[in-house]
């Protein structure tokens, strides 16, 4: 096969002559000629890992994700990527280099979800780099097995009835005015971003205490002092107790008595846990000026904010509520979630199935029913006894199962 090149007036063509046959094709302007031969010099070239990352940042993250998430990346990005990858062009890095990144994170002692984090973050930006053409592979994708050196330092902590007594006794004598505010987080595992953000549409009271069609309608969240969606991105009805209705029912009328007395005529687009000025309530003020304080107060151990929403799926769970009833009113993406997080935290469960197993397999229990129900003398396991149908036989074995005899 014989190949050549030749121009016929402002075009370039490819002449191939294969066994006797002759095949012509048109390669273009010379411009374009000069591409085939030389490749696409007037490409950019790959850019650096640090610029990439916060355009990246720009131009995804913080349109598509919340600003918690964001904020996320950004300190990912800060204390651990760019120190690393920084100055490396992206078609640079390669997997070993993300491998001793990792290896290096674990040594420092960073628990196995902060090495999940960056990773995941390191892994989406070049996923998106692979999209814009820059890269042709990923050398973060498939390294989850290196995330596992370590232990996460969160565990889930939910307070004890003593204990949501003792704390709810203490806010009336601390912040009478947030009474309800912890009360509303402990009957319905609201986040703090959440409850700061309630206003009083979107409560439903029902027509009175019977009546089951009462609830929160979960739809805002205010987190970086911004108004956002929920964090499973989606509303959320969560269900309002006797207890919880009552109180809220009655701050509702204080409300709107001083309302009505300012002239307004309405409360529905007022926040239901506003600041002393009447404006959103800063979570970090929340915390700082009234849950640790009352917590001090009230001589409980330190526990966080957040534990007041595990308290009360932990509390559901207790009761007998259904797991997925649990997911829905948590709010969780998946069932998975609520197992691994709140099924632990019910203390001796697991013990009551295992003492069920004495009073159904132990045969000294099954003698005594036996003797209480019929006349015939029973002595022990294996004695015979008379079959209450009459004619046949049954004997117990070593559990104190009823089999009949062979």
């Amino acid at each position: 096969m014989k190949a050549t090149i030749r121009k016929r007036g402002k075009k370039w063509y490819l002449f191939v002559t294969d066994q006797g046959h002759r095949y012509a094709r048109s390669i273009g302007s010379s411009e374009q000629l000069a591409e085939l031969v030389f490749g696409d010099r007037t490409k950019s070239p790959v850019p650096l890992f640090d610029d990439y990352a916060h355009k990246w940042l720009r131009q995804y993250a913080e349109i598509e994700c919340k600003p918690s998430t964001v904020a996320g990346y950004r300190s990912v990005l800060e204390s651990r990527l760019v120190s690393v990858f920084g100055k490396l062009r992206l078609d640079q890095i390669t997997r070993n280099q993300v491998k001793d990144c990792l290896a290096d994170l674990a040594k420092a002692g960073l628990s196995r979800n902060t090495l999940r984090n960056t990773l995941c973050t390191l892994r989406g930006i070049l996923n998106h780099a692979i999209e814009d053409g820059l890269i042709d592979r990923n050398p973060a994708s498939r390294l989850g097995r290196f995330t596992k050196a370590g232990s996460s330092t969160f565990e889930a902590s939910a307070l004890t009835h003593q204990e949501c007594k003792a704390f709810l006794k203490s806010t009336k004598e601390v912040c009478p005015d947030y009474y309800a505010l912890f009360l509303t987080a402990l009957r319905t595992g609201l986040r703090r971003g959440e409850l700061v953000a309630l206003r009083w549409g979107d409560i439903k009271f029902g027509n009175n205490d019977e009546d089951p069609n009462r609830y929160i309608l979960v739809r805002h969240n205010y987190v970086h002092r911004k108004f956002t969606s929920p964090k499973s991105k989606k509303p959320r009805r969560v269900d309002l107790s006797r207890q919880l209705q009552a109180v809220l029912l009655e701050v509702r009328h204080r409300r709107m008595l001083a309302a009505f007395a300012s002239g307004k005529t309405s409360i529905t687009d007022e926040f239901v846990f506003p600041s002393p000025e009447g404006s959103v309530l800063d979570p970090d003020n929340l915390v700082k000026r009234y849950f640790l304080p009352t917590i001090e107060h009230a001589g409980l151990r330190r526990f966080r904010f957040h534990d007041l929403r595990h308290s009360y799926g932990s509390f559901l769970i207790q009761s007998g509520a259904s797991l997925a009833y649990v997911k829905e009113q948590m709010g969780h993406s998946s069932i998975q979630v609520t197992v691994d997080t709140y099924c632990h935290l019910i203390p001796g469960a697991n013990v009551k199935w295992v003492d069920q197993l004495d009073s159904t397999l132990s045969p000294q229990q099954l003698a005594t029913k036996m003797q209480q129900s019929t006349d015939d003398e029973f002595t022990g396991s294996g004695q015979r006894i008379e079959n209450a149908g009459g004619g046949g036989r049954t004997r117990t074995d070593d559990l104190g199962i009823m089999r009949p005899s062979l």
